[in-house]
């Protein structure tokens, strides 16, 4: 296969993961329920946590799906779509799977950063929580589950859903670099979920500060209006 078509597959698997991610569910859900547009509203992000602020459980159930299903997806198209399960013709196994590898870390991040800054509207978007664990799930359930051990009870306990995302994506970079280094995962993979763990922490950097100054809005809570101060 010429080198060029390697490419190709690449830059396939880029758009398609950039466009995936870049689907606005927040948006559309609130559309589609008339509600008001999460981006007027509490922190302004589209993702689940502040649909579920503006319309309630149920349009926030819907975000948190399709929201995670799109990192899922955008890997399994880098996966099966563009470079396939079985090895090429001239390739060896290994360099087969390390190119695959590598698309779907390129894919997942361009989802995330879809999800982040969608071109659908405005370059504006969510934090890349569910879209980023949804690509991770998809390339090591193992590390996803360890991020839920560590994120899940730190929502459930305190009702901060920044707290838990943060705590997450710290949990799920470090037990990625531990798989890696005894061979249960490639560093592609590794690549992606580190790098995705230090966009969704730098995505909460606003988070943070309100937590440190015990202003943090809890789950459940209601957006401001628009032109109220800006909440997670």
């Amino acid at each position: 296969m010429p080198a060029f078509e390697i490419i190709l597959r690449f830059l396939g698997a880029i758009v398609a993961g950039y466009l995936l991610g870049s689907i606005p569910t927040g948006v559309i859900v609130s559309r589609v329920f008339g509600g008001s547009d999460p981006r007027l509203l509490g922190s302004g992000k589209t993702g689940a946590t502040n649909v579920l602020r503006t319309l309630g459980p149920g349009p926030a159930a819907i975000v948190v799906l399709v929201d995670f299903f799109k990192g899922v997806a955008a890997v399994l198209l880098a996966r099966y779509l563009f470079f396939g399960a079985i090895p090429h013709p001239g390739y060896s196994d290994q360099t087969w799977n390390t190119l695959r590898d590598g698309a779907e870390a390129l894919a997942a991040t361009a989802a995330l950063l879809g999800h982040n800054y969608s071109v659908f509207i405005g370059f504006k978007g969510g934090r890349g929580v569910l879209t980023g664990a949804g690509a991770m799930t998809a390339m090591s359930p193992l590390a996803t589950l360890f991020a839920a051990i560590a994120g899940i009870p730190a929502v459930y306990l305190t009702r901060y859903v920044s707290l838990g995302s943060v705590l997450g994506a710290l949990m799920a970079g470090c037990i990625e670099i531990y798989l890696t280094i005894t061979g249960h995962d490639s560093w592609p993979h590794c690549a992606f979920i580190v790098v995705a763990s230090v966009i969704v922490i730098v995505s909460h950097k606003d988070n943070i500060q309100r937590l440190r100054a015990g202003v943090e809005r809890k789950l459940g809570e209601k957006a401001s209006a628009p032109g109220g101060a800006p909440q997670s």
